[in-house]
């Protein structure tokens, strides 16, 4: 059985990208067979798992749009996950899927077609609550949502809650709720333990343990086209990505 999760946060900065890339080679090291999408037109994660996304040919863009199918974009990274991957032909796929038929739905049949072939796909999704986002949300099982523990951070939650609720009413009803995952957090101050605290009890989410604390290495990273779980192994960054990765597949 194939489960989608989707990463998703209007706010940018809130380390999407990298708990995408992380998770899914932590999944990857737990067996499963793992499969991200890059949903941004900043092809951010393409690029932070080694590849160049101005040398693809065939993206996420010309699955969108029905000129190619998912098997055919599909790339293998060096840490051995597949990936859908993204450029800046994505922004104008958005564009003109805004006057498309079924524009929510083109993903999820997408990847319906390929989906056998994984345990596990994962949604990068945009910085805005879009049509690239809302296409995510139709097609997921799940959502995750990475959150800063910091009180800035988490005041755009409720838009995002009702962006869930009316994909949840409209067009995606089974879609669930996985829970927040803090990033770059320091367990050291109180500030961020009460954010933390106040994220469960104003929105009555669940918060993934454990929160993945702040560290110079998931920078690092994206410069050798890795993830922290290749570059610093033993690091208590790419740890929490496990722990949290053994949450997700204990609760399947």
């Amino acid at each position: 059985m194939t489960t989608t999760v989707a990463l998703a946060n209007q706010k940018g900065g809130v380390a999407k990208t990298t708990s995408v890339a992380s998770l899914g080679a932590a999944l990857l090291e737990e067996r499963q067979r793992v499969l991200l999408v890059d949903l941004d037109p900043q092809g951010s994660l393409t690029f932070s798992l080694g590849i160049d996304p101005e040398e693809l040919d065939v993206t996420i863009a010309e699955v969108l749009l029905g000129k190619a199918p998912a098997g055919d974009a599909i790339v293998t990274t060096e840490e051995g996950l597949d990936l859908l991957p993204a450029n800046i032909a994505l922004a104008e796929a958005e564009e003109n899927l805004v006057t498309r038929t079924g524009r929510e739905q083109r993903l999820r049949v997408a990847l319906a077609k390929i989906a056998d072939d994984y345990d596990w796909i994962l949604l990068d999704c945009p910085p805005a609550l879009g049509v690239l986002t809302v296409g995510a949300l139709s097609a997921a099982d799940e959502v995750v949502i990475p959150l800063q523990a910091e009180t800035l951070s988490h005041r755009g939650v409720g838009q995002l809650l009702d962006t869930i609720h009316d994909v949840r009413q409209f067009i995606n009803p089974d879609l669930v709720i996985r829970g927040v995952l803090a990033t770059m957090y320091d367990g050291r101050t109180a500030h961020a333990r009460n954010v933390l605290a106040a994220i469960g009890d104003t929105y009555d989410l669940e918060v993934l343990e454990p929160p993945i604390p702040k560290t110079i290495r998931f920078a690092e990273a994206p410069a050798i086209g890795r993830s922290i779980l290749s570059t610093a192994r033993a690091h208590k960054g790419a740890d929490a990505y496990r722990a949290v990765a053994r949450v997700l597949v204990g609760a399947r």
